[in-house]
């Protein structure tokens, strides 16, 4: 069966919806990382938290024929001088000077890798959505490079580098248009 996706919009009710699933889902996607503490399921809660209340979240879940979440994307709107922007250090002002999507999270569970249900989860999440860009950070080893060059694939350049947090690995910021 091809997992059916549900889209979440930025409501208080949406958010409340989504955050168990969301969890869940994040914690069997990331299990071999969890143990890092940029990775924990609790720093994972507090940062969808603070997400979910910021403009434009917005999220899409996928769920297999038992109804188990099985794959994630989220993310919301981020203005001209947003921290988002802040920490890729000098980015073009053609990317920064409107609002755009900060795409904060995305994965599937293991069954479905190379399904191409990531991508259906991405193109779901930017439907319908007003920004004219889409930006995300990826960890460059991730996959020994693997999972940069998929979100090349998808239409995304590097634009910089950032580290959000202490904890953090220095991140790829990558953008595309948010159409395409």
């Amino acid at each position: 069966m091809i997992p059916r996706l549900r889209r979440y919009t930025g409501t208080p009710s949406a958010l409340e919806e989504v955050t168990a699933p969301l969890i869940a889902v994040y914690a069997e996607v990331r299990a071999p990382l969890l143990h890092l503490p940029n990775y924990a399921v609790s720093t994972f809660a507090e940062r969808l938290a603070r997400h979910g209340r910021e403009p434009g979240f917005g999220a899409v879940l996928a769920f297999d024929a038992d109804d188990r979440p099985v794959g994630y994307a989220y993310g919301n709107t981020v203005e001209s001088g947003d921290r988002w922007w802040q920490r890729m250090g000098d980015v073009d002002a053609r990317f920064t000077s409107h609002p755009a999507l900060a795409l904060k999270e995305i994965g599937v569970t293991v069954p479905y890798r190379g399904t191409g249900l990531a991508r259906r989860i991405h193109d779901a999440l930017l439907a319908d959505r007003t920004e004219a860009y889409v930006s995300l950070m990826v960890n460059a080893a991730a996959g020994d490079g693997k999972v940069q060059r998929v979100y090349e694939s998808w239409g995304y350049a590097v634009i910089g580098t950032s580290r959000p947090s202490p904890d953090s690995p220095v991140l790829a910021a990558m953008i595309r248009p948010t159409a395409g």
